[in-house]
């Protein structure tokens, strides 16, 4: 009897096994599926698609990724690929030309991203070209992809507006996608006017660069402060008196250095004068190359520091606020650990977070804490139309959400949130 009944288990497992491999996909993804074979252009809009309102288990969401991120991917080869042959991305008024070498072997891990901006700035375009031709063959890498950009205007502030952030998005999606570039090991350098622009990218587009390295530049009005989570380094002139270039350079060491005292875990950064230089510096900053490419990526920080600059954003990291009270000078902390959203401070009545599965355990009830309150314990669904949305925002496989925490004057309101 018992014999038999020890062939039975093993038949009925055996049975529910086979029928495990014969089960059809889940509508969601079946839906979605046959949503991605129509022409983009006449596809209806998926917010208005009712499967994409139904809540994914993990491997659903994990699916719908794959198949977003590879619909989004053919997209851009499809439709960018004449623009990356020429080596110019278009936008309105502005065109935005680069070169690019391409260094060493490539890595399992896909290639590095280097893009380094030239310097002149409000002078005229015949020397604002020479110094783009001079920054393609400044710095050597290694390995990975060295690109010069040539900045779109002749303006002091050439790469300060709000247009280069539109095409450093541009490239660095191209660059994925033609060159096998990895997200996670991108880097932005500059020098003079370029280095000028590198102490305003680096801080406000943070959440794209694994490390930034500035060259006798100006920091102007940048903040420090989003620099938490990447790698800066400094170099410049100690006779770069311009500007007071010089000393300005020593006040951020001073600067960085507390910030790292501060908070240990952040504000990795390396500052070096080079006592004997002039603005200058005889190619003694290229170390700067090496120094960066120690640094990877951490697209999902568990503690972010965000303060806005007059160019303003509605997403860091995985933090958003409605484009409406982005302002400059806002700022918001917070922090992610196991189970727990903690806002530290924040300058918003309204905080979006955005969340996944490699973040936290979304199967689990999650708590969410405004300056010390527990506002929120509960589950959160996970969201196709979130996936949708952060695809098609930066198509970066290391930043697409699944679920979204809408906090709103220290309560919780989501459409996303569990029953």
């Amino acid at each position: 009897m018992k014999k038999h009944f020890i062939f039975l288990c093993l038949l009925l497992n055996q049975l529910c096994i086979t029928q495990s491999y014969a089960y059809p996909k889940p509508p969601v993804i079946t839906n979605l599926q046959q949503w991605l074979a129509q022409d983009r252009n006449l596809r209806p809009d998926l917010a208005d698609q009712a499967f994409a309102r139904r809540p994914l288990t993990r491997k659903q969401a994990a699916l719908a990724t794959k198949l977003l991120l590879q619909d989004q991917r053919n997209y851009i080869k499809n439709t960018w690929a004449a623009a990356w042959e020429q080596k110019e991305f278009k936008s309105g008024p502005y065109q935005f030309k680069y070169e690019y070498k391409v260094f060493g072997k490539k890595p399992q891990d896909g290639r590095s991203l280097y893009i380094s901006l030239h310097g002149g700035g409000g002078t005229t375009a015949a020397i604002n070209d020479q110094q783009w031709r001079n920054q393609i063959k400044l710095y050597t890498p290694a390995e990975g992809i060295y690109v010069a950009p040539r900045a779109p205007t002749n303006t002091w502030n050439m790469w300060h507006q709000d247009h280069i952030d539109v095409f450093l998005n541009q490239l660095i999606q191209a660059a994925i996608v033609f060159e096998d570039v990895n997200p996670n090991k991108v880097y932005v350098l500059g020098y003079s006017a370029g280095g000028d622009g590198v102490f305003q990218l680096a801080p406000r587009m943070a959440d794209y660069w694994a490390a930034a390295a500035m060259m006798a530049g100006h920091p102007g009005d940048a903040t420090a402060l989003n620099l938490r989570n990447i790698g800066f380094t400094i170099h410049m002139g100690g006779k770069d008196a311009a500007y007071k270039r010089n000393d300005l350079a020593k006040e951020w060491a001073i600067l960085l250095d507390s910030l790292k005292q501060t908070d240990p875990k952040g504000f990795a950064h390396e500052v070096q004068i080079h006592q004997d230089r002039p603005h200058w510096m005889n190619r003694q900053d290229t170390v700067a190359i090496t120094w960066m490419a120690k640094f990877k990526r951490n697209p999902l920080p568990q503690k972010v520091v965000w303060q806005q600059d007059d160019v303003v954003k509605d997403r860091f990291y995985w933090l958003g606020v409605p484009a409406s009270e982005a302002k400059a000078g806002r700022q918001l902390i917070a922090t992610l650990e196991k189970n727990e959203v903690n806002i530290l401070k924040t300058d918003y009545d309204t905080v979006l977070v955005n969340l996944n599965d490699a973040m936290l355990n979304l199967n689990k009830p999650i708590s969410v804490r405004w300056e010390g309150e527990e506002i929120f314990k509960g589950k959160v669904k996970r969201n196709l139309l979130l996936i949708w949305q952060s695809v098609e925002g930066r198509s970066d496989e290391n930043l697409i959400f699944n679920a979204q925490l809408f906090l709103s004057n220290k309560k919780v309101i989501s459409t996303a949130l569990s029953e």
